[in-house]
């Protein structure tokens, strides 16, 4: 069992999530400039701090404003929705130039995106024919028009969604999980694999499941092509925890019993409420269910970013308003005020999980620092008022050695 004390995380997030810099400063012929001061201020994470975006609108209200605001403020990464009976309500109209519009604001602000789910047994549009060879057709074609025209802007895909448990409850039984009895369950989810990755070679494609056990494991392990390639590129881990807060050694193994499968892992759906109820009951939140969402999202969030196999990490979902099951799960309340949990996981990810130092160059113009792996703007000023200024990307296991110059 791994420590999860407070100290024994700090240590692990500052051997797996921090590197050492070196910077050359040079004047713009290539001369060093020698004694100068080296200012390095990180502008974003390479870890992927998340949220679905479910919420954004194409509405300038000061609700959307405010939402857009602090969305952006906390997170790089977001998850849009693409689940084939809301997003293609009639058939041949999908909703294509409204994520043109969500996408084209997350670009403008700094934010990657990711598309959930693109196969999942839950729900049927009433257009979905029941002959489950045409249905399938249909799927493939959606799959790879998705994938393919959204190349670029979205390169994450969870490409198929719970295909542990295809069949449970009213919402799963309908003419898809028809499809799914038909051509097996990991056939299929095989067969999507390959759509999606004829549609864009170079996209990070995830399975992504909330049964974490025995069946999920077996799964992945199956999903292999002939030559026992994997066809996913990273495994997603849903972490809803509407009943109280998984205690971190069990986190901690599911991440020990995924890595072994050599991919990155990202928690995809991450769930803590601030308020009392159960399934499709949620009370509003409260003083003291806030409290605890804080304390319980704070830890979660600390012993994740300290496994090295984690790369990503979602929350579900921003805000309170039109949360899934209505519960009283977001980050913000309705008004889209920051709750305790915002203003904790703010501090974790711009304060103590971000760097901005400064150094002084030897003789040589070559300065040393240590940060987060992440992208920085680089400020050179020498003692005769030379100036040098760059921006740089630092990735565990690059070449550490940057050059500025003026």
């Amino acid at each position: 069992m791994s420590d999860m004390s407070a100290a024994a995380m700090k240590a692990r997030v500052e051997e797996h999530r921090q590197g050492d810099l070196r910077l050359v400063a040079l004047t713009t012929d290539g001369k060093p400039i020698p004694n100068a001061t080296v200012r390095v201020e990180q502008t974003s994470h390479a870890f992927r701090f998340g949220c679905n975006l479910f919420g954004w609108s194409e509405d300038e209200s000061d609700v959307q404003a405010l939402y857009r605001e602090r969305f952006r403020a906390l997170h790089n990464f977001a998850t849009l929705g693409y689940y084939w009976w809301s997003y293609e309500p009639e058939q041949g109209k999908p909703r294509h130039a409204h994520a043109d519009k969500v996408l084209a604001w997350a670009d403008s602000v700094g934010i990657e995106c990711k598309g959930h789910p693109l196969v999942w047994n839950h729900n049927a549009a009433p257009w979905y024919p029941t002959d489950l060879a045409e249905l399938r057709r249909l799927s493939d074609e959606r799959v790879d028009d998705c994938v393919s025209r959204f190349a670029g802007a979205i390169d994450i895909w969870d490409v198929v969604n719970e295909a542990t448990d295809p069949f449970r409850g009213k919402n799963f039984d309908n003419v898809f999980g028809d499809a799914w009895r038909e051509y097996g369950r990991v056939e299929f989810t095989k067969h999507c694999f390959g759509i999606a990755r004829r549609a864009n070679p170079d996209a990070t494609l995830l399975i992504n499941d909330y049964r974490l056990g025995e069946d999920y494991e077996q799964l992945i392990e199956e999903l292999v092509d002939g030559d026992g390639k994997p066809l996913y590129d990273a495994i997603g881990l849903q972490t809803h925890q509407h009943g109280g807060a998984t205690p971190l050694d069990r986190v901690w193994d599911t991440c020990e019993r995924h890595s072994r499968f050599g991919v990155p892992l990202h928690f995809t759906e991450t769930t803590f409420v601030s308020g009392p109820g159960k399934w499709e009951e949620w009370q509003e939140t409260t003083p003291e269910g806030e409290a605890q969402q804080a304390e319980d999202a704070e830890a979660f969030y600390r012993a994740l970013f300290s496994h090295p196999a984690v790369e990503a990490l979602t929350w579900w979902d921003f805000s309170d308003l039109n949360a899934w099951q209505r519960a009283p799960s977001g980050l913000l309340r309705k008004d889209m005020s920051p709750k305790p949990a915002y203003d904790r996981l703010t501090r974790l990810v711009n304060e103590e999980w971000r760097t901005t130092t400064q150094a002084q160059s030897d003789e040589n113009g070559v300065a040393t620092a240590r940060g987060f792996y992440g992208d920085y703007d680089v400020t050179v000023t020498g003692t005769n008022g030379t100036r040098a200024a760059g921006s740089l990307s630092f990735r565990k296991g690059d070449d550490a050695t940057f050059e500025i110059r003026g």
